[in-house]
């Protein structure tokens, strides 16, 4: 799965850092270093799925199969002028029952968001689990990617002076924090991307998991 962004370009797994990453430290409320690369994150209650069979029932018993998303792991690539970052994932899965072999076929999405809210991109994907013969447990693998424009996902050079300036006692704005000031932390925003991996939910089995 491969999802081209534009210019425009929650458990969560910080992005990889590159020669382009900005060091933030010495400037005043700010302690991160900064990469061009997409955070990787599951957002909430999508990390996990319940297959129930009968499927319109919801008691304990029903309980067919379970499978959680993990070991979400990042691989980014900040060498050109798109960005490529690439999320690798295992599904852990339980069965009820050790019967027969079985292959379990699930959905999930990989969705680009541009400051914490601006959908960029979905796409939708399947990963399957093959329950060997008299085994309640097994592992499948899964992988999302995408790619943001450089210079989307870049800060302005004005906004990185004003964030990692050095600042000394006695100067005006000794005390500021940069990105108290809006047009800062607007600038930061529209510069961050996420890409965010999770099941694709019914509606009722979002509502379960929110009730869990």
């Amino acid at each position: 799965m491969t999802m081209l962004c534009g210019a425009a370009a929650l458990t969560m797994v910080a992005g990889c850092a590159g020669d382009n990453e900005i060091d933030v430290s010495a400037g005043v409320g700010i302690t991160a270093t900064r990469s061009t690369c997409p955070a990787v994150a599951v957002p909430l209650h999508t990390g996990d799925i319940t297959l129930f069979d009968p499927a319109t029932s919801r008691d304990a018993s029903a309980i067919d199969v379970v499978a959680s998303i993990t070991n979400l792991a990042p691989q980014c690539n900040e060498g050109g002028e798109k960005v490529f970052q690439l999320a690798s994932f295992d599904v852990v899965a339980t069965r009820r029952d050790a019967g027969a072999e079985r292959t379990v076929t699930l959905p999930y999405f990989a969705t680009v968001v541009q400051g914490g809210t601006a959908i960029v991109a979905k796409r939708l994907g399947q990963v399957s689990v093959t329950f060997p013969a008299g085994q309640t447990r097994a592992v499948g693998h899964g992988q999302a990617s995408a790619y943001v424009d450089r210079a989307a996902a870049t800060l302005p050079a004005d906004i990185q002076e004003r964030i990692t300036r050095k600042r000394k006692a006695g100067d005006q704005d000794a005390a500021i924090d940069p990105l108290s000031q809006p047009e800062v932390r607007a600038a930061v925003q529209r510069s961050s991307f996420e890409l965010l991996v999770g099941f694709q939910l019914t509606q009722d089995q979002l509502e379960y998991n929110v009730r869990r």
